[in-house]
């Protein structure tokens, strides 16, 4: 063992019967995602100090179609309980980029943590 060196292994302990057992969970960083966040939050910031004036000019300037620069700043709208779930790699495996592009998520954050909680 190397003096003064740590390691951090999450995990969770679950009761099953008479024993009790320990599941590792490590991060799963889904990295399209990540990107895709850090999209959005980069052009919200473009039209909020007026670099831009739409989501249109955007997807000009980038060589995008309009509707995928709409969809991905909807995730600037998330709860930021959401956000820090994807940024330590905790978000619920079935939501993906492509999940954001293809359902809307309502603005209000509870009802954004009943569609995440359905998604576990």
């Amino acid at each position: 063992m190397i003096s003064g060196a740590e390691t951090f292994i999450p995990m969770k302990f679950v009761q099953r019967g008479e024993e009790l057992l320990t599941r590792t969970q490590a991060p799963a960083f889904d990295t399209k995602l990540l990107e895709g966040l850090a999209r959005a939050f980069y052009w919200r910031h473009l039209m909020d100090t007026s670099v831009v004036t739409s989501g249109s000019e955007i997807a000009r300037r980038e060589g995008l179609h309009f509707s995928v620069v709409n969809e991905l700043l909807r995730m600037t709208l998330l709860a930021p309980d959401i956000i820090d779930q994807f940024l330590v790699g905790r978000q619920p495996r079935r939501l993906t980029l492509m999940w954001f592009q293809r359902n809307r998520l309502p603005v209000d954050w509870p009802a954004q943590r009943a569609i995440l909680a359905e998604l576990e």
